[in-house]
């Protein structure tokens, strides 16, 4: 594997425009000039990282696998002080973005298809009038005999 161009914090922070945009993810220096039209989350985002270190945004985001390949199109080099290896589509390489089988998590969905029975719909109408009505008649009939002394 050819060495990868060691890029300094300075060097990236000149990037930041919407025609020349570099950031940092995770000590990975990309170009993302190209990409800005083609984000989902729309070009300011990228403009607004530009030139800086994103890794907080990216990740803070969840980021598909999709996405996180991505990184490894739009890598120019690395920043100085990181040693990053690619795995090179190997499976047992160490990255960053491989996908672990034992720390997935299980979610279900419950669904309730099942309509109330009709009945139900009334009473959840008819109840609350019902005890309204109970209590202002209550109110009225415990004030009509001070009223008449």
């Amino acid at each position: 594997m050819a060495p990868q161009k060691v890029f300094t914090h300075s060097q990236v922070a000149q990037h930041m425009s919407k025609t020349d945009c570099w950031l940092v993810v995770h000590g990975r220096v990309l170009n993302v000039s190209k990409f800005l039209e083609e984000h989902p989350g729309g070009d300011d985002v990228l403009v607004e990282s530009g030139g800086k270190d994103a890794s907080k945004d990216f990740e803070a985001i969840g980021h598909s696998k999709a996405a996180q390949n991505l990184l490894l199109k739009y890598q120019v080099g690395v920043l100085q002080g990181y040693n990053i290896q690619d795995g090179g589509g190997k499976d047992d390489a160490p990255s960053p973005y491989k996908e672990t089988k034992g720390k997935e998590m299980s979610a279900f969905v419950i669904k309730d298809d099942t309509n109330p029975p009709k009945f139900a719909a009334l009473l959840e109408f008819f109840v609350p009038l019902l005890v309204a009505g109970f209590f202002f008649g209550y109110i009225y009939l415990s004030r009509a005999p001070n009223l008449t002394s």
